[in-house]
């Protein structure tokens, strides 16, 4: 289990999904305070629906990790997280649209949930291989 490339990738999917929680996307003022609040950073806490989809995929990820015995189902798991977070992203613009443009900017930790969907795609391949690999030693028998 340990020795398979696909559990670091999952492992840091679910790292950083877990650390999306509390690191910010996004900072600036809301376009909907009357008055002016101090700075607001966007994190995943900041929605209920980005606190479900990101715990959704860090949860996904370290459950793929247990299912190395069935990889199809492995593959699907990790397939669905990536739609998630994929989602998760798409929530993160949204949001960011709350926000007043000429005040506000990307954070320098906005790159982990863009990182996450990268990581998503190299578990996948990588237990795509392992599928392959099987299949091949299943037809020498």
């Amino acid at each position: 289990m340990i020795q398979r490339i696909q559990t670091i990738w999952l492992l840091l999917v679910a790292a950083l999904a877990f650390t999306s929680l509390q690191t910010s996307v996004y900072s600036g003022h809301r376009i909907n305070d009357i008055v002016p609040k101090p700075v607001v950073f966007l994190t995943a806490s900041y929605n209920p629906l980005l606190i479900v989809s990101s715990v959704a995929v860090g949860v996904m990820s370290i459950i793929t990790i247990f299912l190395y015995k069935y990889r199809k189902l492995q593959l699907k798991l990790s397939s669905v997280a990536l739609i998630v977070s994929l989602i998760v992203i798409a929530l993160y613009h949204w949001q960011s649209k709350t926000f007043i443009a000429a005040e506000s900017s990307i954070t320098i930790t906005a790159f982990i949930p863009i990182l996450i969907p990268v990581l998503l795609i190299l578990a996948i391949r990588a237990i795509r291989k392992d599928e392959k690999l099987v299949k091949s030693t299943d037809r020498i028998r």
